[in-house]
């Protein structure tokens, strides 16, 4: 599909623009991490950042002064031998990406700053994610170090993140097609896998099909690192060695997603390795019964509390039928499904979808519901990728059969 443009990109800032009410935002990019000694990991750029400017080149700033509405794009000092190793975004191409007609160099901008910070009481830039203490994982310093530094220029810095994230929440036409292409590589590439189930001894053998699937076919890869998961290793969440044997008798989780055009797929099957026994077909049909019933619930303004409340009850008389837990007041429900039953999708695979107290026509979740038993070694979870729309709901994943 055609490649987002510049117009993409001013668009979202116009609507950024609105917002800031004459305010000044800074934003910083991704700095690049450490992979191992001298060298760093394949670059990712930061969400917001990129919503913004479509730039994906590390340690650029992009200032924007909704008095004026005005842009400046900075670039970093980037020396003449990391250049050679590393390539670098010249002024010219950072102009024809981001529709930015301005960039500045480091030095510039901060002069820039020291002027408005004679008559502004406070900037806002996008500060670290909320709960990143919980995160159990080092953080990208950029936007730290960014806050730090207008700390020391202006009296009061304050997070633009929550504002953004009502922006990104709904979907522009543009995103859900990007997205919908994602989807729609990501289930091509479940259905090219299935055909070959049988095949397959490891789990490193299904990762990387999936990912000669991705590339092969033009698109960055994974949006996130996958999930290939037998037996009980689906019982760990966030399972990601990928390296086991995988046994005739067992269940496969896959958790897989695209990125296509900076947007994610998010999409999970279970699949039966062998033929599958009794209790492996009651579990994935009480998984798949369960999130037919919690899609259907989805349609504008429908509040989350209520969403979360019935979707309570949907589970708990699932694990009820399977004899997971006694009563509705069991405390076993958290321990057969600990997770959130759905999570914004977008540039991020966790999208934040602005704290809202309803959804609204727009929003893309994802619905997965699962329920894992490690006692038994059997862990099924189900996924699909769920655009709000005016009437109701629309899955973008529903091509993709949720059979064992």
């Amino acid at each position: 599909m055609k490649k987002l443009d510049a117009t993409f990109f001013e668009t979202n800032r116009q609507a950024a623009m609105q917002k800031l009410e004459g305010s000044l935002l800074i934003v910083s990019a991704y700095s690049e991490m450490q992979r191992g000694n001298d060298a760093a990991h394949s670059f990712e750029q930061e969400a917001n950042f990129w919503y913004l400017t479509g730039v994906e080149h590390a340690n650029w700033w992009l200032i924007m002064d909704g008095t004026r509405g005005k842009s400046w794009l900075v670039s970093p000092e980037v020396d003449e031998v990391h250049a050679l190793f590393d390539g670098s975004l010249s002024a010219q191409h950072a102009r024809d990406i981001s529709g930015v007609a301005d960039v500045i160099d480091r030095n510039e901008a901060l002069e820039l700053l020291r002027r408005e910070a004679r008559t502004r009481q406070f900037i806002y830039v996008v500060d670290q994610p909320q709960y990143h203490e919980h995160f159990g994982f080092t953080l990208n310093p950029a936007a730290h170090d960014l806050r730090e530094q207008c700390q020391r220029i202006f009296t009061q810095v304050q997070d633009f993140r929550p504002k953004l994230a009502e922006l990104r929440a709904i979907k522009h036409p543009e995103e859900i097609a990007a997205m919908q292409a994602a989807i729609n590589l990501t289930i091509d590439g479940f259905r090219e896998v299935k055909s070959k189930l049988d095949s397959y001894k490891h789990e490193y053998e299904v990762e990387a099909d999936f990912s000669h699937y991705f590339r092969s076919r033009g698109a960055i890869g994974h949006a996130y690192d996958p999930i290939v998961a037998g037996g009980g290793n689906a019982c760990t969440l966030h399972y990601g060695t990928n390296s086991a044997v995988l046994k005739k008798g067992t269940l496969l989780l896959l958790d897989i997603g695209a990125r296509v055009n900076g947007y994610a797929a998010d999409i999970t099957r279970t699949y039966a390795v062998g033929k599958p026994t009794k209790r492996q077909l009651e579990v994935h049909a009480a998984v798949a019964g369960a999130q037919t019933q919690i899609i259907s619930l989805i349609e504008p303004l429908l509040g989350i509390e209520e969403y979360h409340r019935q979707v309570d009850v949907i589970m708990k008389r699932a694990l009820l039928g399977l004899g997971l837990m006694r009563d509705m007041d069991d405390d076993a429900y958290r321990k057969y499904f600990p997770h959130a039953i759905s999570h914004g999708l977008g540039v991020d695979v966790h999208d934040a979808l602005g704290r809202p107290k309803y959804l609204q026509e727009g929003m893309v979740l994802t619905v997965e519901p699962g329920i894992y038993i490690p006692e038994e070694g059997i862990g099924v979870r189900i996924e699909d990728d769920i655009l709000v729309t005016a009437k109701g709901h629309r899955n973008l994943s529903a091509k993709l059969e949720t059979e064992l």
